[in-house]
């Protein structure tokens, strides 16, 4: 780091990351009021009394340290703190009323990382017989986990994946995408809310029942995956399997592209990109998988049509969502569905992985290498995606995340291999946490070794923050040094 970029760096304000933690944890104890009421309708009394003392814990800290002075502004540091610190304190907290049905802490905390991180992986063998109470708060926490990752990190203006700012917005509009707090927070909230209740009527036509709908739509809409039967998608005919796909699907596009459409009557290029993208990955990826399920799976062609564009969309959505159990899966079927995870749906949109806007990117900018050997040396030529010129961080944000990826996947993947683990299907495990997809070949479970476990929730956390978060809270830089003083 050159010396004036080092002068000019400011630690964060430890008064501003309490207040606004201590405003996220008031935030929090109204979201947990929703679990709580239906453990008060489901008769489960002790879950009750643990979700009440969860929310007045929340509200005397969030009370307390709501209260400090307001900053004139919060640094981009301070913000991504204060994201990483939310999806870390949030599980911590969930853990309590989770281990009231029976599971040890750090299952119940797996469960509620899994839950807030949208990823749907679980340690539990059955759900048979698990009270109603617990399936509902896994589904409601995923649902606001996957609106929290679209309105705590782009309406505080503090997400690490902010290439997408600029993409997002034309020349007219140099900074639409985030532009004012509350209102990108209402279009968001508009949009979630709206395709939340499509979805329950929809469930409903396709032969679900409520609580079955409200469940399903919660974990599909969050791209989640939660499902409140051991088959996923399986107990249901196709009618219900096809709605729940698509709503999957939906969750895997940018939010911003169904208000400007619907409310706007705009259209923004990037978004129609994207748009095309997931769409184009989907179809790919089902021809792969239909290809491979029939040659290398033996199964026949009606039931490799039917099982590989649903498994397509899951995988691609990262909602995590099967008709047919993943260790059925032949090797090259696994390796379609890994890539697919990792790269996962559009930036803005409630999906996990690295995103496709970003793997655009990367092929734009090798074509672009590749084309400037064919050109005079003189010649110039600027790297461009959907009509707008990228700029050199885009670029190097796109590359660094990917990279990341990478390297926590390997990290992860060589410690289970290192236990004993098969390879590949390692391979699959870690990419599902990592890309917070939740597809499982049955190696997450009561009996993984809990080292092996915290790997996982490490995995679903980096996966969720896009990691750039982590390594801010953990930079030495972030907390000590020179600080603006408050004003």
């Amino acid at each position: 780091m050159s010396k004036q970029a080092t002068e000019l760096r400011y630690a964060v304000r430890f008064q501003v990351v309490l207040k606004y933690f201590g405003q996220l944890c008031l935030v929090l104890a109204a979201l947990t009021l929703v679990p709580l009421v239906m453990s008060v309708i489901f008769g489960d009394k002790r879950i009750s009394l643990r979700y009440g003392i969860v929310i007045t814990g929340l509200v005397v800290l969030g009370s307390g340290l709501a209260r400090l002075r307001t900053p004139t502004r919060v640094q981009a540091n301070e913000g991504m703190v204060l994201v990483a610190l939310m999806f870390l304190f949030t599980p911590l907290a969930m853990a309590y009323p989770m281990m009231g049905f029976g599971l040890s802490f750090l299952d119940a905390f797996f469960e509620a990382v899994s839950g807030v991180t949208t990823t749907g992986l679980s340690t539990l063998a059955t759900l048979e017989g698990v009270p109603s109470t617990f399936l509902f708060s896994r589904a409601w926490m995923q649902w606001y986990g996957g609106l929290g990752i679209v309105v705590l990190s782009l309406a505080l203006v503090m997400q690490p994946g902010l290439l997408a700012k600029g993409l997002a917005a034309n020349e007219a509009e140099p900074d639409e995408l985030v532009g004012s707090t509350k209102a990108h927070t209402r279009r968001v909230l508009k949009v979630y809310g709206v395709l939340t209740v499509i979805g329950i009527i929809g469930s409903l036509l396709a032969g679900l029942g409520m609580f079955d709908a409200v469940l399903y739509t919660f974990a599909a809409v969050s791209t989640g995956g939660f499902a409140p039967h051991d088959g996923s998608l399986a107990p249901f005919g196709w009618p219900a399997q096809v709605w729940i796909t698509l709503l999957c699907f939906a969750g895997a596009i940018p939010l911003t592209l169904y208000h400007r459409i619907l409310w706007q009557q705009r259209r923004v290029a990037v978004d129609v990109l994207q748009l095309v993208a997931v769409v184009a990955a989907v179809g790919v990826v089902t021809l792969l998988l239909v290809a491979s399920m029939r040659v290398r799976g033996g199964l026949p062609w009606a039931q490799a049509l039917h099982e590989a564009p649903l498994l397509a969309v899951s995988a691609q959505s990262t909602a995590g969502f099967s008709s047919m159990p993943c260790s059925q899966l032949d090797p090259d079927s696994k390796l379609a569905v890994i890539f697919s995870m990792i790269v996962g749906g559009g930036v803005g949109s409630t999906s996990g992985g690295f995103k496709l806007l970003r793997l655009l990117i990367v092929f734009g900018v090798f074509r672009l290498l590749i084309v400037r050997t064919c050109l005079p040396r003189h010649a110039v030529i600027e790297p461009r995606l959907a009509g707008r010129r990228l700029q050199s961080d885009e670029i190097q944000t796109a590359l660094l995340l990917i990279f990341l990826y990478g390297v926590i996947v390997a990290v992860s993947w060589l410690q289970f291999v290192a236990t004993g683990y098969d390879p590949l299907d390692s391979l699959f495990e870690v990419v599902s946490a990592t890309g917070t997809a939740g597809l499982s070949v049955g190696i997450t479970s009561a009996n993984l070794p809990a080292q092996l476990k915290g790997v996982l929730c490490a995995d679903m956390l980096m996966g969720r923050l896009e990691i750039i978060a982590w390594l801010v809270l953990l930079f030495p830089g972030t907390w000590f040094g020179k600080r603006v003083e408050i004003t």
